[in-house]
């Protein structure tokens, strides 16, 4: 059997389990809806966390969220592609014990940021209404599957690229400014946080693919230039609205459970030459903020680095609560790391003592240590030259 015969056997096993899943669960949210319960929120929508009203008021107006799926919230449940979490066992120990659109078992790291702001959870682009009412307190523009380069994750189906991701926020504040006028729209704006995680695709979907022959056009330290000068003429555009930024750089992929298996490598070792990329393109990050914010004295910047909070957790992770940091809690295959989670048989008991979700998102677990970390340096400072908290 060829190998596109193996793929073309599993995708199609895909739509179907993915249609019959979807079938059962539109069946039995159905029977709830029928029966009069409250539900909590469609398996597919983004629930919103309301705040409590005797709550101090939030630190910032809004959060707006920009990324992959590593801060989807339920963006790709509108599109048409394979990158999707929108059936169980994802969402199984969020809060509504149902799937949203995060690639994670509960809570992905802005949700616990968000809730550090004093904000709801924020929903995704195409989740929401698109009243102001909807997204005055912030929108997660953020679609798995996609990176800096427009091309990169698009063999998966539809995303949405940064640049399109950069013109939905436009458009946002253009709203912003029609029903709530200039002066109050620029205020909000302003004085909200804007939060960016993005570039994995880009090596596990582009160039560790050698897609158009990538590699023989850039070498690894010329690819990650190209990455960095992309974000920053994108971050300068959404800098002239606002004044508070936060970027995350990239967790350690050469360690996730899918380069495990394919690299086969021993007794679960990280893949050296995927890490040394993670790593000159998180330097390089870092090292273009240090000069963004040197040239835009009155903007506030910080970047956090995933790759040091999570090589933090895996290499103490009994101090941590983890008792797996090579093996996925859900997938098949060798470390589990063959395919995405599919089914609920597919997954361990308890997420909570796995570092890895399935093939590359982390647990919920570990992204409250990242969020934490992001947040106040609870655990370790990775975030420069301040964190979140100092910032605001």
């Amino acid at each position: 059997m060829s190998l596109s015969t193996l793929f073309l056997l599993f995708f199609t096993f895909f739509l179907q389990l993915r249609a019959l899943q979807s079938s059962t669960v539109h069946q039995n949210h159905s029977k709830h809806i029928h029966h009069g319960g409250t539900s909590l929120g469609s398996p597919s929508s983004s629930p919103v966390a309301s705040p409590n009203p005797n709550s101090p008021p939030p630190l910032v107006p809004a959060l707006f969220v920009f990324g992959d799926s590593s801060v989807d919230c339920g963006t790709n449940n509108y599109l048409g592609t394979f990158a999707r979490a929108d059936l169980v066992p994802y969402g199984r120990d969020f809060d509504t014990h149902a799937p949203t659109g995060r690639f994670c078992n509960g809570r992905i790291a802005v949700d616990y940021l968000a809730l550090r702001l004093g904000l709801p959870f924020v929903p995704a682009f195409l989740g929401q209404g698109g009243t102001v009412e909807d997204m005055i307190h912030g929108v997660n523009f953020a679609s798995a599957s996609a990176g800096i380069i427009f091309s990169s994750g698009s063999e998966l189906g539809q995303h949405i690229s940064l640049t399109q991701k950069i013109q939905q926020a436009m458009d946002t504040f253009d709203q912003f400014i029609l029903n709530l006028g200039e002066e109050a729209a620029t205020d909000i704006i302003s004085k909200s946080v804007f939060y960016l995680s993005i570039g994995s695709n880009d090596f596990i979907h582009y160039y560790l693919r050698n897609v158009s022959r990538v590699q023989s056009l850039y070498l690894p330290w010329s690819f990650n230039q190209l990455l960095v000068t992309t974000v920053k003429q994108d971050l300068k555009l959404v800098q002239r609205k606002c004044q508070e930024n936060c970027g995350d750089g990239l967790a350690p992929i050469g360690c996730a459970p899918h380069y495990l298996w394919q690299y086969n490598t021993k007794n679960g070792e990280c893949v050296e030459e995927i890490n040394d990329l993670v790593m000159e393109f998180n330097f390089s990050m870092r090292y273009m903020v240090e000069e963004l914010s040197k040239e835009l004295v009155d903007e506030k910047i910080i970047f956090c680095d995933v790759y040091e909070g999570s090589m933090e957790i895996m290499k103490n992770r009994e101090h941590y609560g983890f008792e797996v940091t090579t093996d996925a809690c859900c997938g098949i295959g060798p470390h589990r790391g063959w395919i995405m989670c599919l089914s609920p048989q597919m997954a361990c008991d308890n997420a909570s003592t796995h570092h890895w979700w399935d093939q590359f998102p982390p647990t919920d677990a570990v992204n409250e240590i990242l969020a934490d970390n992001v947040w106040s340096s609870q655990h370790m400072n990775m975030c420069y030259p301040m964190n979140l908290q100092d910032m605001i």
